[in-house]
């Protein structure tokens, strides 16, 4: 796809969800490790989770599961007993669960603030934007590509609504690469902590432990991933 076409399909698809996942919401208690989610970048009802993880401030390892894919899908289907996304497991409650609403439920009572809960929980009008943010993506982040396995888990500061973000998370989604998502969203007490990291707050920036590479700036991102784990001639 054009850059710039990239780019604005890319700003369409946050305004069509009105921003949301950019900014954090009233915290709860802190999970002592990461969160896991079986998902794919442009599915709605995953959006829907990884906007609740973004308000929540919540660190989550992320096992792209795109159509077509080989290499986190069977694992998922071992996991939980089928074939659906989004797929959450909770390693600090033991808690296992389908369904998006019930996911997001789960994680604001769990982490977050009851009250804020009841007024965040998604109805059919969120669900209907989110479907129209995947449809201005086409097929970005939804279909696999042969690549290559990092022995480590990449590592990634984003915010879901930015649409810079987003085409990083889609890369790394069909190239079937796992990250640690580090959600720094407007207001995360987690932003002091990166821009000692990294120097400034910008964001995409991704910091690959099996190569000591860490980079800014998306399309460079981009193809970099595509360069390192990208198979040949695809």
């Amino acid at each position: 796809m054009i850059r710039s076409l990239n780019v604005m399909t890319s700003y369409a698809a946050s305004v069509a969800r009105l921003g949301s996942g950019q900014y954090v919401t009233a915290l709860g208690k802190r999970p002592e490790k990461p969160l896991e989610l079986y998902e794919f970048e442009n599915c709605p009802f995953c959006r829907k989770v990884r906007e609740a993880l973004c308000l929540l401030d919540l660190e989550v390892f992320i096992y792209p599961c795109p159509k077509g894919g080989t290499r986190f899908r069977p694992r998922a289907v071992e996991l939980g007993g089928k074939q659906q996304f989004p797929y959450l497991v909770d390693p600090n409650t033991g808690q296992r669960m389908y369904e998006s609403n019930d996911i997001i439920r789960y994680l604001f009572e769990t982490y977050g603030d009851v009250n804020v809960a009841k007024g965040v929980m998604p109805g059919p009008l969120t669900t209907a934007s989110s479907m129209l943010a995947s449809w201005t993506r086409g097929l970005g982040g939804s279909r696999a590509r042969p690549s290559r396995a990092p022995e480590k888990p990449l590592e990634l500061w984003s915010f879901e609504a930015s649409p810079y973000c987003r085409i990083v998370r889609e890369t790394l989604c069909r190239l079937e690469l796992p990250y640690l998502l580090h959600n720094v969203a407007k207001g995360s007490p987690r932003r002091p902590d990166f821009i000692a990291r990294s120097g400034r707050m910008m964001v995409p920036y991704l910091s690959d432990p099996n190569t000591g590479v860490a980079m800014f700036e998306s399309a460079d991102i981009v193809a970099w991933l595509e360069k390192t784990y990208g198979a040949p001639g695809t």
